[in-house]
């Protein structure tokens, strides 16, 4: 029977990455039975909105989405759709592996790191108060009311971060659970606990009582800014982290340096409602948008983590190495992934997905 999946085209150079990812996930001899979404800025000229909700009605009749990056505007515009997507299904557990490939240029070898992060609060859960607004005035002066000595300045901008029990206790359980299943060793949870008293101190409390139900799985703990220090200094003594939602965000992509940078970092979104969306964790590079040149290799790789939630471990296998064949012979890839990025050799996004194609099949 053929698996039904929700591609999500996204913008910029998003539709002609999805359209090799497409082709080479097909090659793998699994059936899909595909269906095409839109998202981003090209649907919000077209529907004025970036997330029309015949995507996320696909989304929910397929229970399994391939995004293509999708651009967010800084500081003004729409919110993030990817925001927007996990809000909506309650993809609570974002899974960032960081692993190295034989010629992919890094300072690092033989990294291997999952980064689980929590996706539904904390910061991003967009409570926020724009500066001299009524709402924010009152909400400043609330404040002084219970902390007369609180250090808020009366021009701020203001948002919430909260994080719960039940949020904590679901996202170190995933982390936990998942450790078993692939056979991991350790897991860390990151914080700032030391300044963050009552949301940070929290995650950390509750992830201690987690972690006691977990006897066959090391545990540990690193602030935050420690955290990034360990992780340039010595990344081969961390396993898994477990982190609340900004701290995530931002230490998944310094993992991602450790292996090379975005274009070879894969992502998924997890929830328990029987929907899962898998996504590069690169942006949508619009100035190379039609010039079939940019590395297709995060969402290939997005497209082999779709493939093992689907039980298709073997074809996930089969496609992980002739990615890795590829990048290590080093001559049918994008310039990115060539020692010099002038290289002229270097080739195109389909080119490189039809090498990965030719390896699966050799």
């Amino acid at each position: 029977m053929a698996h039904r999946v929700t591609l999500v085209i996204g913008d910029g150079t998003g539709p002609e990455l999805m359209e090799t990812t497409r082709r080479v996930l097909e090659a793998t001899g699994v059936k899909f039975d595909f269906e095409t979404a839109e998202a981003g800025i090209d649907a919000m000229e077209k529907y004025g909105t970036p997330l029309p909700d015949a995507t996320l009605e696909s989304i929910k009749r397929t229970g399994c989405a391939l995004k293509g990056p999708v651009t967010t505007p800084v500081g003004t515009g729409f919110r993030s759709v990817n925001v927007a997507m996990r809000a909506a299904f309650d993809l609570y557990a974002c899974v960032r592996p960081c692993k190295s490939y034989a010629g992919v240029r890094s300072r690092y070898n033989n990294i291997d790191l999952v980064i689980i992060r929590e996706n539904t609060e904390d910061l991003y859960a967009g409570i926020e108060f724009e500066k001299d607004k009524p709402d924010t005035k009152e909400l400043v002066d609330w404040i002084f009311s219970k902390q007369p000595k609180a250090r808020l300045r009366r021009d701020c901008g203001i948002s919430v971060k909260a994080i719960s029990v039940s949020g904590t206790e679901r996202i170190v359980k995933y982390a936990f659970d998942y450790a078993r299943q692939n056979k991991r060793k350790k897991v860390t949870a990151v914080h700032k606990s030391n300044i963050l008293k009552f949301s940070d101190g929290l995650f950390l409390s509750v992830a201690r009582e987690v972690a006691k139900s977990y006897p066959d799985i090391q545990f540990d703990d690193r602030i935050v800014d420690n955290m990034c220090m360990q992780l340039v200094q010595r990344p081969e003594e961390y396993d898994m982290l477990v982190l609340p939602n900004l701290y995530g965000d931002i230490l998944s992509d310094l993992c991602a340096g450790l292996v090379g940078g975005l274009g070879v970092a894969p992502g998924a979104n997890i929830g328990n409602g029987g929907v899962a969306i898998f996504e590069a964790t690169h942006g949508s590079a619009p100035k190379y948008k039609g010039l079939d040149k940019v590395n297709p290799t995060a969402v290939i790789l997005s497209g082999m983590l779709m493939l093992r939630h689907l039980k298709e471990n073997a074809a996930a296998d089969k496609l992980e190495r002739a990615v890795a064949k590829v990048i290590a012979d080093g001559k049918s890839v994008t310039y990115d992934l060539k020692a010099d990025r002038n290289d002229k050799s270097a080739v195109g996004t389909r080119a490189m997905g039809d090498a990965i194609i030719r390896a699966m099949n050799s």
